[in-house]
């Protein structure tokens, strides 16, 4: 069969099936890549809230919280403590700070680009009022 240059979906599957999946709870980047851990964080970021309160905030079945929770348990991202029949999930922060130093280094660049956008509204802005003195 010749070569046509254009990829089926069957072509595409071959490649899909061994590319390999990096493992979700080897660290907190891989952890906060799936939106919904993120949430999670969200929420445990104004204090400590058991698991059927992060149901009803997020809107998602139990046994799916319960399996992020896992997750970014496993990395360190939240703390549980047991509290009677319920368990009670907090964020611990210190495990946030690779991102966060990560994060850090891209400041200059906006902190840059930031300088530069206000330079170009100033500009305009002069040249509006210089427009409506003329009138």
């Amino acid at each position: 069969m010749a070569w046509t240059g254009a990829l089926t979906y069957a072509d595409i599957d071959i490649y899909c099936l061994t590319m390999p999946r990096a493992a979700t709870t080897t660290d907190a980047f891989n952890a906060v890549a799936e939106p919904r851990r993120r949430a999670i964080l969200e929420v445990l970021a104004d204090g400590e809230r058991p698991v059927n309160d992060l149901v009803a905030r997020l809107g998602l079945p139990q046994p799916l919280v319960s399996k992020h929770l896992r997750v970014l348990r496993e990395v360190g991202l939240v703390d549980v403590r047991g509290a009677g029949r319920q368990r009670i999930y907090r964020l611990e922060g210190r495990s946030l700070e690779p991102i966060h130093d990560w994060v850090k280094g891209f400041e200059r660049t906006w902190e840059q680009r930031f300088q530069l956008m206000d330079e170009v509204l100033e500009e305009l802005k002069e040249q509006e009022e210089g427009e409506s003195d003329d009138e």
